[in-house]
């Protein structure tokens, strides 16, 4: 199994089932692995098995979550298509940049996440908080609304090109020595539970705060690419908060 498997496309709330069906085509042919579905609206459906035309097993084997964090808990770095940051401080990137960045990550050994919003709208702000990184698509500012499947051809198209070297023959890229630990998504969303009860209990997130400082402090420590060494402090530090507020 090459490299690329690493990478985890991820589409959220799917409305139309040839819609995964034709991102799993795109994926297969541009030699990635994983598709991940999250609450899809209609699915299965012949309808996905006839567009994937032969992705079959690239589909058979798509998991179906009940939540985004179950689909993304292995994942170090997560990627979001957006055309805009709606005011959240998540760097902006072109895909070209995107798959650069997951070529480094794969070298690391980490695993990647790239989410697809729901077709009508994308995604959501509570999902775009997920994410390390936003994608946006140089689109004719006159009609820049592009087809999910599509979107996932250009992703993969993108990563292939800049991954090339990883998938001819599925040579497999040798690690880099001594790779960064970075928390997953999993570990990620655990600290943050208990981060926002800790700080709930301290009196400081109240009901006029709590989503606009919730949100600035998970922007803030995805920014960090924390290390599993660091996060143990941070939770030791919590618990000890915790342990002397019971007191």
């Amino acid at each position: 199994m090459h490299r690329l498997a690493q990478i985890n496309m991820v589409l959220i709330g799917t409305t139309h089932p040839g819609n995964i069906g034709a991102a799993a085509r795109a994926i297969k042919v541009m030699g990635l692995e994983r598709l991940s579905l999250v609450n899809p609206e209609n699915y299965p459906s012949p309808e996905a098995r006839a567009r994937a035309s032969g992705a079959d097993d690239v589909l058979s084997e798509a998991p179906v979550y009940g939540d985004l964090d179950g689909a993304i808990g292995d994942a170090q770095l997560v990627f979001g298509t957006s055309s805009r940051s709606r005011g959240m401080k998540i760097p902006m990137l072109d895909m070209r940049q995107a798959a650069d960045k997951m070529s480094v990550a794969i070298k690391q050994n980490q695993q990647v996440a790239m989410l697809f919003g729901k077709e009508r709208y994308g995604l959501t702000n509570e999902e775009i908080q997920r994410c390390h990184y936003l994608v946006k698509y140089p689109a004719n500012p006159e009609y820049p609304s592009l087809n999910l499947a599509a979107a996932v051809q250009l992703a993969a198209y993108e990563i292939r090109m800049q991954c090339g070297d990883f998938v001819q023959g599925d040579k497999v890229p040798p690690l880099e020595k001594n790779p960064l630990q970075i928390c997953n998504a999993e570990k990620m969303q655990s600290f943050y539970q208990h981060l926002f009860s800790t700080m709930e209990a301290l009196g400081f997130l109240s009901h006029d705060n709590h989503a606009s400082m919730t949100e600035k402090f998970r922007m803030m420590f995805n920014r960090m690419e924390i290390e599993t060494h660091e996060m143990d402090m941070l939770r030791g530090f919590l618990s000890a908060i915790n342990k002397n507020l019971k007191k």
